[in-house]
């Protein structure tokens, strides 16, 4: 499964180290991809809910737009 998530509030490559290592961190997800240019991360593999991806996202303080 591939979910698409857009982000707002990143700036720099810290934002996009933070979002990666809590993505990453979810049971379930082997791949993540995370564009500044583009706002949005994508993860792949038996990922979890979106309550728990946007959970993830938020507690490293950025905002989830949307999943999709």
């Amino acid at each position: 499964m591939i979910k698409t998530i857009f982000i707002g509030g990143m700036h720099c490559q810290h934002c996009v180290k933070a979002v990666n290592d809590a993505l990453k961190a979810l049971p379930g997800i082997t791949s993540v991809t995370v564009s500044l240019e583009d706002n949005v991360a994508t993860v792949s593999g038996p990922a979890p809910d979106d309550a728990a991806i946007k959970a993830a996202i938020e507690d490293t303080g950025f905002d989830v737009i949307e999943i999709a």
